[in-house]
């Protein structure tokens, strides 16, 4: 990038001095971005005068400020830009001329009529890598509006949540943002890669509903490569057996036997070391045809103790296990384990919270500099540097 922005706490890592312009809104494309950001990119959050819709949704709150916003926006600069205004279209212009990465999650082709789309600024600014997210890409989809909840729906996850003879559910958090948020940014890490290399930039599309259907992996292999289509099993897993919460005498614990061995260690720990050898459970594929009759005899060595002491059994044992946690104890386990899960970016004195980018780095760790900004917190600064000859 040219003239770097003035920075009192510069970024560190492998995209430091790499500018990325985020048009982006909402939840996809702003995790991109602050995965890039942590790694010590220069991020520029351009909001519109109402700010970015995730400002409002609330509650939970700190401080006044959405919980939602605060979740994927650290290590970010903000400017509000009103790109109907003649003074506010040049800043953008003038960003997306500057810029490393533009990505933007406008319908498709929304921001033509702003001399921003991939085109236009590909014309100032050739070798931009310029990342656009979607709800359902840009052809027979490019008007349908792009909320993960939607796509949960249209895709078939919900078709897959539930119990068997219940209502359709969504997942508790909106996966398929995260997963293109995901693939954005791996995107634009093999795009800048390949500049690196020729010093060509390209644009990248990715839409919710692509990344979906590739998230739900072994599930849409089931029919484009089985022609099964499967249905809901509650907490019960499709090929594997057990793979699921079982009651025991006090609650209720997760199980796993993922493979033949894990099972002998299953059965041998409860006290049914006979099991594995039965013909009727002798292969994943048997316990699975056969997962009511099982699991009846499982279910009865299980009454006799406690989840805790099961647990505790079973994990010396080597079997994969665990409770079901709320978010507070899963985060208290991540803690207990070293993980270090909470970060403080910033000022300590004034540092918003936050859970810490999941990639460990022995080289070129993640770095947490700025707690997410106030709705247009530099834009003085940016536009002076901006707009400066």
């Amino acid at each position: 990038m040219s003239a770097s922005l003035p920075d009192n706490v510069p970024g560190t890592g492998p995209l430091a001095g790499v500018l990325i312009a985020d048009f982006s809104r909402v939840l996809a494309g702003p995790y991109a971005t602050m995965l890039l950001a942590d790694l010590g990119a220069t991020v520029i959050k351009v909001e519109g005068p109402g700010g970015d819709d995730t400002r409002t949704w609330m509650p939970p709150v700190r401080d006044g400020v959405a919980t939602y916003y605060l979740s994927i926006n650290r290590n970010k600069r903000s400017i509000v830009l009103d790109l109907a205004d003649p003074a506010d279209l040049h800043v953008a212009q003038r960003l997306s001329a500057r810029a490393d990465v533009m990505i933007e999650n406008f319908k498709p082709g929304g921001l033509r009529r702003f001399g921003l789309d991939y085109d236009a600024v590909r014309a100032a600014n050739e070798s931009v890598v310029y990342c656009s997210i979607s709800g359902f890409g840009p052809h027979g989809g490019a008007h349908l509006p792009g909320y993960d909840l939607l796509v949960q729906a249209t895709s078939g996850l919900m078709s897959l949540t539930g119990e068997a003879d219940g209502e359709p559910y969504r997942a508790g958090v909106a996966v398929f943002d995260v997963m293109t948020g995901l693939h954005a940014a791996v995107g634009i890490l093999a795009a800048l890669r390949h500049r690196e290399r020729t010093g060509e930039g390209q644009r990248i599309e990715t839409n919710l509903l692509s990344a979906a259907l590739s998230s739900l992996v072994n599930q849409t292999a089931a029919y484009v490569a089985g022609g099964v289509v499967p249905q809901r099993m509650g907490n019960a897993h499709p090929s594997l057996f057990p793979y699921e919460p079982l009651p025991t005498g006090d609650g209720e614990l997760i199980v796993i036997a993922a493979n033949n061995g894990q099972f002998r260690k299953l059965c041998e720990a409860i006290g049914a070391p006979e099991l594995p050898d039965d013909p009727r459970f002798a292969t994943m594929a048997d316990r699975t045809a056969r997962r009511e009759e099982l699991r009846a005899l499982l279910l009865e060595k299980l009454a006799t103790r406690g989840a805790q002491e099961w647990f505790d059994i079973l994990t010396g044992a080597g079997v994969p296990c665990g409770p079901i946690n709320s978010v507070d104890q899963g985060i208290a386990l991540a803690t207990s384990l070293g993980l270090k899960p909470v970060v403080h970016p910033g000022d300590p004195q004034t540092a918003v919270p936050g859970i810490r980018n999941p990639v460990d780095y022995s080289a070129t760790p993640p770095s947490y500099r700025r707690s997410p900004p106030a709705l247009g917190a530099d834009g003085d600064d940016v536009r002076a540097w901006l707009l400066r000859d």
